[in-house]
């Protein structure tokens, strides 16, 4: 009889972190129901919430990022708290004794798996950007295995450590069988007619929503549908300044519950470029427009947006030029029918599929 297995997943700050880790875990536990998982998190950030959601047990450590530039006096707190959360992360350890720990990048991970290192414990990691995060970057020596989801990482890993696994996603997203038409029904829109979705994320995107409101009567006279998720963040905001605008070709919502009907409806997606956004897209073979966000670590976004635009499988408006360019760019495209299949055709080349379960498996073999 095999032994019970138990493992630690750490990281979080972000959806891009928190649903790979979930995807793993839902992953080990379909090849090993008997397998005992615990997150371990930053208090405070979103995992905290997400993780439980999805049926798991977290632990909350008092860690956080540190201040730019790194001499302010600000950071000796944040130096006390990651000492703290060291120490925490292996009484969390030692008492839940696991075979194997696994990291997915954010401040958590860096106390968490830096702690499985000093016990012993096998680590792996995961890495989803096209340019390393730091946390990944300083426990990279001491992990057995590191899973990544593009090519050319040896520049931030040892090469014999690599695995080209792609990103983890959203499952709910690949299983879905709504057709093109229904899902457009599903929008109160016409299915003959083409369809753009622009979506900046749970909480929005400034950037994209003001875009969208920089062309409004373009948008209106275009002939072509869009779904605009403007995030919660900026809902009040955009109705407020959307009084007097009557554009039944332009749908406005803070949050779309079921995005595989709405990637199902688009002919064209307009996105930021976070990692994971970039693996959904890929999977389903999604015609895209790519505004990085210049408000992330190491600016990874545009690194993730250029390894697709090098292979014609997407298109790219930098933040600063999408108020301009970025609606006429979306709206020339999904009139080109050429031009979508061939980036759609290019983005499914990319695609990874089965990331988790491959990642499961490597956490499992590791744990033995």
């Amino acid at each position: 009889m095999e032994r019970e297995l138990r493992v630690i997943i750490s990281g979080g700050g972000t959806g891009g972190h928190i649903f790979p880790a979930v995807s793993i875990a839902n992953a080990v536990k379909a090849l090993r129901p008997d397998a005992k998982i615990l997150f371990i998190g930053a208090e405070g950030r979103m995992e905290m919430q997400r993780v439980p959601a999805a049926g798991y047990d977290i632990k909350g450590l008092p860690i956080r990022g540190f201040f730019r530039p790194l001499w302010k006096p600000a950071n000796i707190g944040v130096a006390i708290d990651y000492l703290k959360s060291k120490w925490l992360a292996k009484k969390i350890l030692r008492d839940f004794k696991p075979q194997v720990a696994v990291g997915v990048g954010g401040y958590a991970s860096s106390a968490a798996l830096g702690a499985a290192n000093s016990l012993g414990i096998p680590t792996l990691l995961q890495e989803q950007n096209s340019y390393a995060g730091l946390a990944n970057k300083t426990l990279a020596s001491k992990a057995k295995k590191i899973c990544v989801a593009y090519e050319g990482m040896e520049r931030f890993f040892p090469g014999q450590k690599i695995m080209l696994t792609g990103n983890p996603v959203r499952q709910q997203l690949l299983d879905s069988s709504i057709s093109h038409d229904d899902a457009v029904h599903s929008l109160g829109f016409d299915p003959q007619k083409k369809t753009v979705l622009i979506v900046g994320g749970s909480l929005g995107a400034r950037t994209l929503n003001e875009s969208v409101l920089a062309h409004l009567d373009q948008i209106k006279d275009s002939g072509v549908q869009f779904v605009w998720q403007t995030g919660k963040y900026y809902s009040a905001e955009i109705s407020e300044r959307m009084k007097g605008h009557d554009i039944p070709n332009l749908k406005i919502t803070d949050f779309i519950s079921d995005m595989a009907a709405a990637y199902k409806a688009a002919d064209l997606v307009v996105s930021r470029a976070g990692a994971g956004s970039i693996s959904e897209f890929c999977l389903l073979g999604k015609a895209v427009i790519l505004v990085p966000s210049p408000n992330v670590a190491e600016d990874h976004q545009t690194k993730n947006a250029l390894a697709l635009v090098n292979k014609q499988a997407a298109l790219y408006v930098k933040d600063s030029e999408a108020a301009k360019l970025l609606l006429p760019m979306a709206i020339d495209t999904v009139k080109d029918d050429a031009k979508l299949q061939s980036l759609s055709t290019n983005i499914l080349k990319m695609a990874l599929p089965d990331s988790a379960e491959i990642i499961a498996k490597e956490v499992i073999k590791l744990s033995e």
